[in-house]
This record gives C-alpha cells, structure tokens and sequence, in this order.
C-alpha cells in the first residue's frame, strides 16, 4: 500500500520534522512581531474600538449558542448569532470606511507579512521534499541547510505561484463550510441537536474532501519539479495532466486527512496541547512523503523503502 509506504519513510525521516518544527517557530515570532508592530503603529485606535470589541464578543457568544443548541435549545439561535454578527460588521466596517486613508498601509503591510509568511514557510517545506527525494532516490541523508540554500531560487518562484492559487481556493473552501454550518439548522425542520451535528459533521466532511482533493490535484507538482526537473510551470501543467491513479490518490489523501485531525486532536487532548509540537510538523512531512512515493509509482519509478529494499513497478527487490 502507498499509505504505508509512506508511513514507513515518515517515520524514517522524523528529525526533518523537528528541523519544520524549528523552521516554523523562529519564522512565526518573526513575522508575527512584525504585524503586531504594524498594527500598534497603524491600527492602534481600531484594535481598541468598541465596534472590534463587539465582534469578539459575538464570537464568545456563539459557542454557548452552539451548547446550547447541543443541549435542546433553539437552533435559531444560530441564525440570531449570525444576524448579529452581521451587523457588527457592518459597524466595523463603517468605522474602517471612515478611516480607510490611515489603514490602507496598514492593511496592505499585514498582507504582505501574511504571504511573505506562507511562501517562506513553503520554501522550507520545499527542500524537506528535496531531501525526500533524495533519501527515496538514492538513500542518502543529505542536510536540511544544503537542501534549503541549493534549492531556494526554484522554491520561491514555486511558492509565488502556488500560495496566491491556495489561498483563492481555501477562501472557496471556507465560504462553502460559512454556508452549510449557518443555514442547515434554519433549513432543516429537524430536532435541534440532530440539525447542529448535521451541520457540524457536513461542515468537517467539506473542509476534509476539499483539502484531499487539493493535494490529490496538487499532488504531482513539486515531485515534478525536483524529482522530474521540471520548471515550475511545467510542473503546474504535469500535476494538472495527471490523471493516472487520480481515484486511489484522493481516497490516500482523504484518509491521511482524517488521520491527521485524529492524531493532533487526540493528542492534544491527551498531552494538554504539547504533544501538538511533534504531531503538527509530523502532518506536514507526511504529506510530503506521500507526495513523492504517489509520484514515484504513478511514473513506474523505483525507490528506496528500506535501505536494503527498492520498490518499482515489479515489487520489492532485495
């Protein structure tokens, strides 16, 4: 199975999760004090206005409601919240309106740090599938900072054009689970707690299919670029005409979803949140890994399980 082979190459390359795990903290104090200084300087009077205050008092407001529709309350409640919250943002946003020459510099540096953020933290997970490649190709260990330096040109261009496609398709992805957790209570003429859970269990099972289905698409881009040379463009195209194996590729993907809010909710309820620090980066190396091995075996290309073990398209060889 690819999934377990994928496991077993994770677990076999689990330091470069401690190596994102570093990455990601010391790029997040970073940029995160940055937009906390843009914020004190340009937006000082907004973060202590009364408008923004309500809003993040309709937000403690909405998981009571959320109890209580658990509970056998009305599933109205839900649609009041969101009556409300709609006008407190048309308050705010009158408020940005009134003061939009002081904020747009502003906003568009938060911008700026938010996706300077994402393609740096890409940039990194780049060369963790560059050593990937390079421990399924040839077996060799080959250090993060080489892999990262050697591979920075052809990661930013890769980053510049990915991120701005994701984010477009996560902002689809969050107005879909807005519609469908809002307005199936209200819809549906059903008890109360069965309606709130519909609505919950349909909202988490949108979210998990457009994020597989997202890697499934994706799936072949940067393995295209590092373990097929391509340019980043090309990749784009190959990962768009791949369409070998795409059912079994999206079933790997939905699964390892699931399995990935599995283990970082039950570790995290186990551990008090800490053991979040190991299984977070986990995640996102795992599904590196299975980038590469569904690539590997979509062309018929042999690689390393096991250092005495290569799969190809025959099998295991000893």
């Amino acid at each position: 199975m690819r999934f377990k082979r994928s496991v077993g190459i994770t677990l076999d390359c689990f330091s470069h999760a401690f190596q994102l795990l570093f990455y990601r903290v010391v790029t997040g104090v970073i940029f995160y004090s940055l937009v906390y200084l843009i914020l004190s300087l340009g937006l000082s009077f907004i973060v202590k206005s009364t408008e923004l205050q309500e809003i993040f008092g309709l937000i403690k407001e909405f998981f009571g409601s959320i109890a209580s529709a658990l509970s056998g309350g009305n599933p109205a409640e839900l649609q009041q919240f969101q009556e409300s919250f709609h006008a407190a943002l048309g308050a705010f946003a009158n408020l940005l309106l009134r003061n939009m020459g002081n904020i747009v510099g502003s906003v568009i540096g938060v911008c700026l740090m938010y996706i300077l953020q994402r393609i740096v933290n890409g940039i990194a997970q780049y060369g963790v599938g560059d050593l990937i490649n390079d421990r399924m190709a040839t077996y060799s260990r080959t250090r993060f900072a080489v892999s990262y330096f050697r591979n920075l040109p052809r990661a930013t261009l890769y980053q510049i054009v990915y991120v701005p496609l994701a984010f477009l398709y996560d902002v689809l992805t969050l107005v879909a689970c807005w519609f469908l957790f809002f307005y199936i209570p209200v819809v549906l003429s059903a008890d109360s707690v069965i309606s709130v859970l519909l609505a919950i269990s349909l909202t988490m099972t949108v979210v998990l299919l457009m994020q597989a289905l997202k890697l499934t698409v994706i799936s072949a881009w940067m393995p295209a670029m590092i373990a097929g040379g391509r340019s980043v463009l090309g990749g784009l195209k190959e990962t768009f005409a791949c369409k070998k194996d795409f059912g079994r590729r999206f079933a790997g993907y939905l699964v390892a979803c699931y399995l990935i809010v599995f283990v970082n909710v039950g570790f995290a309820l186990a551990t008090v949140g800490s053991g979040l620090l190991i299984t977070i980066p986990l995640s996102f190396l795992f599904l590196i890994v299975m980038q590469f091995v569904n690539y590997y075996e979509t062309k018929g290309m042999k690689y390393f399980i096991a250092r005495d073990v290569i799969f190809g398209q025959d099998g295991p060889e000893a």
